[in-house]
Formats: structure tokens, C-alpha cells, sequence
């Protein structure tokens, strides 16, 4: 993008508003009044559009009982299906990769007994120290499953710094006895973005199996899954995706890998034209779909129809460019605000390694956290020590984000934050 324009004056921050190209999309969200939301990078807010297809699926089986499988304005048989269909752009994949489903863990075990095949010396499962650790107790679990011992054959590369991961260090991990590697497209904590591309590339040079974990990137960034050749990737959709707590997650497999028998079977991964068969022996869908295993969660499922709309709309590209500066933005504010203050920036400056959210750390940051949310400003916390402050391009306004560094600084100024224990919250 190049370096952008800055003065640090409210008038400057409405002016940008102004110029907003993807402006029109806040007043399709339930903003609530007197509250700036900076934390849509854990639960977005919901939409109108949401509200509406949740709505219409209520209504589905109002008017429709079990025929809704097969009727109404959004019959459940093939919803997975169609949603995978409309967020197969934002991954960059094909409609028949892509199915909505499940959750982020349940995804990632069905992924991982699918596709880790220990043999011979390759018995290892090659992951990083700074992932959700979700993620690692799926991992764990799986090896137990196989007979080895997770001390042994989970393999965590190390951050030098305690945020970022070089993916030198990554390569240099894969060695012969790599049988499968899990990791994250964007850094939960500092938002840092990996090479998903060259990680790809380096890994299948070693014939090593790749898959990410796009919760913190999905809805956020543009991902070229399938031109990168990744083998398969999962997330959420109650982020960025602005889905609903709760709701239904996605999960991505490579079309070369069709016909691969899924590892935790079960009969929405059947055939469609076969499920009602009720044959004893299972014939798997010859797409992504063959890797749901439940009945579908249908009004879990249904706000994202709706939401979805919003980013067909908008455009990834250009959320994203919003995205890039918002974030931009925030930092020299931060810059010409808080200096001296203890406040750090944990995220990457440069914005082909910045994913969607400012990672600001300060040695005070659970007690800062509360004392944000007594002021109406809502981020989100994590230990040791980052406020995480997601402006999301669909929904926050350049003036919210002049307003909370405005804010954080008066709570330093005024030593506000002392009135709070600088302790986490039981749910952060």
C-alpha cells in the first residue's frame, strides 16, 4: 500500500471516515451506542443480514417441520454444502473443497486421523510453541491414539522472541522424520502472518504432508489455498467470518486428496445421493463434504448465510485494504500517543506480515483491559501481557479508534487502570 497520510486530530480521523469505501457496511451491524467493539477478532458483532437468515431458518421449521431438509428458503440437507460453496472465495479454493462444519478441534482431529500416517521413521508431528493450545491438545491426543508418546513426537518450533516464528526455523524442523505439520496462518497473539505459500512449498519438497489453522485469518485476509497447493486447512467462523458464538466452523482438503477415506467416519460424509441408503458399509462424498461426520447444526449454520452475503459485497481485497489501514492508523496513533507510557507494539509493522488485529502489550495490560470496559471500550485480553485491539474493516470507524488510544491514554494519564487487579478475567 505504501505509507499513508497521518495527523494525529479528530478531524483527520472523521476525514478518513469519509473517504471509507466500505463505510456503508457499519450501519449493517447491531453497533451498540456508547460502546466502541475492538474485539471482533475473538466474536464479531452481528449482523442484520444474520439476524435475518437465522431468522428464515427458524422459519423453515415453523412452517415446515421435517420437510425442511428438502423446503424452504434454505433447506438443511445441502447447507453445509451451498456454505461451503460461498466461502470457498475467501480461501481461495474451489466450491467442492471447502464444507461448513463442525468446530475448529473437531475439524482439526477428523484432519489429523485422516492424514497423519505415521511410518517407519516418519512418526513425528511437526508444530509451534506460539499456537492456540487447542490445537496442541488435539495433537497430543491423536499421538496417544497411535501409540506415541507426545514428549517424543510433537515437535514445537521455538520463537527467538516470545512473538514471531521464522519460518527458517520451521524448515529447518522438517526433517525425515516429520510425518505431518499443523500451523497457524496468523499468530493468535501478535497477528503475525506466515508464509503459508513457501511453508507449503518447502514442506511437500520433503514429501510432508501441510495443513493451517486460518482461525485468525479467515474473513480477515485473501488466502490462495488451492493455488498454494496446501493440503488442507480448518477455522472458525465466529471471528472475522462474524457467524455467532458458537458457530459452525469450516474446513478446507485439497482436491487431490479426494477419495482419501475420512478418519472419523460418520453419515453426513456420505454420497448425497446415497446417505439415505442406510447401507451398512459408507460411501464418502467426492469432495470436501466427505469429512463431516454429524448432523449438522443448523441454526448455528444459518447466520453465516447471511453474513456471507456482506463479504460477497464488500470483497476480501478490499477489506482487507481497509484492514491494513485501520491498523495503520492505530499504530501512529499509538506512536504519538503513548509514548513513554509502557506501552509496546507486539504485532508486525509491516503489512505483509500484519494480520487483522494491534497486539499492544504493557506490563499492566489485565487491569488496563478492565479498566477499558468500564470506559465502554471492549478489547480483549491475553497473558501475559497483550491487549488485543481488533479494528475490523466491515464495522469500525477510523473516529472509534482515535477515540479508544484517546481513552487509553487518559487511563494511564489518570492512573485509572490501579482501581483493577492485574489479573485475567475466568473467560479473558
Amino acid at each position: 500500500m505504501g505509507a499513508q497520510r497521518f495527523l494525529p486530530t479528530l478531524d483527520f480521523a472523521r476525514e478518513l471516515d469519509q473517504a471509507d469505501r466500505l463505510r456503508s457496511f457499519r450501519k449493517e451491524f447491531y453497533v451498540q451506542p456508547d460502546s466502541i467493539y475492538m474485539d471482533g477478532n475473538s466474536l464479531g458483532l452481528l449482523s442484520k443480514r444474520a439476524e435475518r437468515t437465522l431468522l428464515e431458518a427458524l422459519d423453515d421449521w415453523k412452517q415446515y417441520g421435517i420437510d425442511g431438509w428438502t423446503k424452504g428458503k434454505h433447506p438443511w440437507f445441502t447447507l453445509s454444502e451451498k456454505l461451503g460453496e460461498r466461502m470457498a472465495p475467501l480461501v481461495g479454493a474451489s466450491a467442492e473443497e471447502v464444507i461448513v462444519t463442525a468446530s475448529t478441534t473437531v475439524n482439526l482431529h477428523q484432519l489429523v486421523a485422516t492424514f497423519y500416517r505415521p511410518q517407519d521413521e516418519r512418526t513425528k508431528i511437526l508444530a509451534d510453541e506460539l499456537t492456540f493450545p487447542s490445537d496442541l491438545y488435539a495433537l497430543q491426543s491423536q499421538l496417544r491414539m497411535h501409540g506415541h508418546d507426545p514428549e517424543e513426537h510433537l515437535i514445537l518450533v521455538k520463537s527467538r522472541d516470545g512473538r514471531f516464528l521464522e519460518e527458517d526455523d520451521i524448515i529447518a524442523a522438517m526433517t525425515e522424520d516429520i510425518a505431518l505439520i499443523i500451523l497457524p496462518t496468523v499468530l493468535y497473539r501478535s497477528g503475525q502472518i506466515m508464509d503459508m505459500k513457501r511453508l507449503t512449498v518447502e514442506a511437500h519438497k520433503r514429501g510432508i504432508l501441510i495443513g493451517f489453522d486460518g482461525c485468525h485469518s479467515v474473513g480477515a485476509i485473501p488466502h490462495a489455498f488451492h493455488e498454494w497447493e496446501v493440503d488442507f486447512a480448518y477455522w472458525c467462523n465466529y471471528k472475522y467470518l462474524n457467524g455467532g458464538p458458537g458457530s459452525v466452523g469450516g474446513l478446507y482438503v485439497n482436491r487431490k486428496h479426494f477419495g482419501t477415506a475420512p478418519g472419523l467416519a460418520g453419515w453426513f460424509g456420505s454420497r448425497k445421493d446415497k446417505q439415505f441408503d442406510l447401507e451398512t458399509i459408507m460411501t464418502p462424498a467426492t469432495t470436501a463434504g466427505a469429512y463431516q461426520i454429524g448432523t449438522p447444526h443448523i441454526f448455528s449454520l444459518a447466520p453465516i448465510l447471511g453474513s456471507l452475503e456482506l463479504f460477497a459485497e464488500a470483497g476480501i481485497e478490499q477489506i482487507r485494504e481497509k484492514s491494513l489501514a485501520l491498523t495503520q492508523y492505530f499504530m501512529d496513533l499509538i506512536d504519538h500517543e503513548l509514548v513513554d507510557m509502557g506501552f509496546e507494539i507486539g504485532n508486525p509493522r509491516d503489512e505483509l506480515r500484519r494480520g487483522g488485529h494491534i497486539a499492544l502489550e504493557h506490563r499492566e495490560a489485565a487491569r488496563i483491559c478492565k479498566s477499558l470496559k468500564e470506559k465502554g471500550i471492549i478489547p480483549d485480553f491475553r497473558a501475559p501481557h497483550i491487549i488485543r485491539l481488533a479494528p475490523v474493516a466491515l464495522y469500525t470507524s477510523y473516529e472509534e479508534v482515535w477515540h479508544v488510544v484517546h481513552t487509553l491514554k487518559a487511563i494511564m494519564t489518570e492512573k485509572h487502570y490501579e482501581k483493577f487487579t492485574n489479573e485475567r478475567e475466568i473467560v479473558a
